[in-house]
């Protein structure tokens, strides 16, 4: 286990996080706004989970948490952080399964991954997302982001052009709460 909060394990993947990884990265739903398309069969997410159980939070590049939930041992999503080669300053991004949406479960999991980059001495991180993703943007707005620009019609994205929000957290201005 990597960080633990009051309701989840952030935690490297696991070989038997692999059915509820491809379930909910197959979700049309949950795969809307994501850099994958659904479906995600079984032979893909076993690939993927094994990448990221050898994956090292403490190096530059992509690292995946695994949220699970506490009371059950289940896998409910994951808070990907993409730390750049100065150390300093990083990429986030989360799922969450559709079924485990509104509880506050992505809050509760992002807040602990920003707590512990900014402990390990990290002076930024920023965020992006679709314009059409409140959620998301809500959700990074809840933990102290600010909205740092708008790229209309910026990206190609799954037979579309989307607009582009970007977010960014300097250690120095997070609010107290988040």
């Amino acid at each position: 286990m990597l960080l633990e909060t009051p309701r989840l394990r952030l935690r490297h993947f696991r070989a038997d996080d692999v059915p509820a990884f491809s379930a909910y990265r197959s979700d049309p739903d949950v795969a809307r706004y994501q850099g994958w398309t659904a479906p995600v069969p079984v032979e893909e997410a076993a690939a993927l989970v094994k990448k990221f159980a050898a994956d090292d939070p403490a190096l530059p590049g992509w690292f995946q948490y695994a949220i699970e939930l506490k009371a059950d041992g289940c896998l409910i999503g994951d808070v990907g952080v993409n730390l750049h080669e100065n150390l300093m300053q990083a990429d986030l991004g989360f799922t969450l399964a559709a079924d485990r949406q509104g509880h506050g479960y992505a809050t509760e999991a992002v807040r602990a991954v920003l707590d512990d980059l900014f402990a390990r001495g990290l002076r930024r991180v920023s965020a992006e997302c679709d314009l059409r993703n409140t959620r998301s943007a809500h959700l990074l707005e809840r933990v102290g982001f600010q909205r740092e620009g708008l790229r209309p019609a910026f990206s190609w994205f799954k037979g579309e052009w989307t607009d582009d929000l970007l977010f960014g957290l300097l250690a120095d201005r997070r609010p107290p709460s988040a």
